[in-house]
């Protein structure tokens, strides 16, 4: 969120985690998310309450807006468990916990209808559930779609898409007094995963059929945006304080940002962190890999491929789509490494940018997916986990006069 007035610090009940980490299939399972697992993590840091940032999958999505008392009662249950609800997840539409999601987390696009309707149903639920002092609600989605197999139909209809929906937020705004912003989050082989990308389509290519839809281009500023996720475009060998001051520059909302830290080798050649690097080769996420060759970024879609004997050049270090623990700088007895200086940059972008105060979230959905070394044995570690990586953020943003 941007606006001309003097900043606020953030205040410690702000700061949340993205809680797409937990399963929650079905409406018994996110009341339980709620109730066992943020409410706990509020409780661990010493809370009196707590903000929070939810998935709510398209089939929860549809039955707290066909049943209104089940919407009713899960409003009920956040004041109950002193949870503020400022934000939501609206990426993966479905399992996100699957046996393997890979890349049909991609699925359904932004080409497709149910990507629009699922988007609107998020909305109007987080519109009903924003409490009176929030002026503004998030939604982070996908930056269109996955690239491979991408065409010009389907960027079409995208961009229809995302207008009418500025449209839909537009008359929510109206009709309920929430002003609620759904951000687009860049990623590594998706439509949109370069901050060139998606400058280009938020100055020139959103506003162009905007007008061809006679939707009023201050719709598409006012209620659409971008979800920073500092792992993604550290993955992308982006600098993060760069990539985010050339999108305020554009006047793109940041209306989110999800602090998140990728896996990084410095000697991919080495047999030891190529050996360290297969217990992350897991099955169930996309892991995309990236590595700078001078100024050409080369890249595999998952981490499986690159460690195949021709899968990537590694005379030059690798990034890693992996999400891990914020704290953690060095992982594996030193043959690997995190970008965790990347978060660092971000903050410093945001104490040196005073007009930016966007929603804060960690976001390591992967615990459960760590090598067994590194993961938690019990919801209890979980929550430990979780409430760490909080309070490594607060510490960071601490020593920036960011939070108080």
């Amino acid at each position: 969120m941007t606006d001309g007035s003097a900043r606020k610090p953030w205040q410690r009940h702000e700061l949340t985690y993205c809680s797409n980490v937990h399963p929650a299939e079905t409406y018994a399972a996110l009341n339980a998310v709620v109730a066992e697992f943020v409410r706990a993590v509020r409780q661990r840091r010493g809370l009196d309450s707590m903000g929070a940032g939810l998935w709510i999958n398209h089939s929860v999505a549809s039955e707290l807006l066909d049943q209104p008392e089940k919407l009713h009662q899960f409003h009920g249950l956040l004041t109950d468990s002193q949870i503020d609800l400022f934000a939501l997840n609206g990426f993966p539409y479905g399992d996100f916990h699957a046996g393997t999601v890979k890349e049909h987390v991609y699925t359904p696009d932004w080409s497709e209808s149910s990507r629009l309707l699922y988007t609107q149903q998020l909305a109007e639920i987080l519109a009903y559930c924003l409490p009176d002092n929030v002026a503004e609600g998030t939604i982070s989605t996908l930056p269109l779609g996955f690239r491979h197999g991408w065409n010009t139909q389907k960027h079409s209809a995208a961009m229809d898409a995302l207008c009418k929906l500025a449209n839909f937020l537009e008359n929510l705004h109206h009709r309920t007094g929430r002003s609620i912003r759904v951000c687009l989050e860049m990623e590594p082989d998706c439509v949109l995963e370069t901050t060139d990308e998606l400058v280009h389509f938020f100055q020139n290519q959103l506003p162009e059929t905007a007008a061809a839809l006679g939707i009023r281009k201050q719709a598409l500023s006012e209620y659409l945006g971008i979800c920073f996720d500092v792992c993604h475009q550290a993955v992308m060998f982006e600098h993060c304080g760069d990539s985010l001051s050339r999108i305020a520059a554009a006047g793109i909302a940041i209306g989110k940002i999800q602090i998140s830290s990728a896996l990084s080798v410095a000697q991919p050649v080495r047999h030891q962190a190529r050996q360290a690097l297969a217990a992350f080769a897991e099955p169930k996420y996309l892991h995309q890999v990236r590595t700078l060759i001078g100024q050409r970024l080369a890249g595999v879609l998952d981490l499986p491929l690159a460690l195949t004997e021709n899968g990537l050049a590694d005379g030059h270090p690798w990034h890693i789509h992996f999400h891990v623990p914020i704290q953690t700088a060095i992982l594996a007895q030193a043959e690997l490494g995190t970008t965790q200086a990347a978060i660092l940059e971000t903050l410093d972008f945001l104490k040196n940018n005073t007009r930016h105060r966007p929603h804060i979230e960690v976001e390591t959905y992967t615990w459960q997916v760590l090598p067994i070394t590194l993961r938690p044995q019990s919801d209890s570690d979980l929550i430990e986990g979780l409430s760490d990586e909080l309070g490594w953020l607060e510490m960071e943003m601490y020593k920036r006069g960011l939070v108080q």
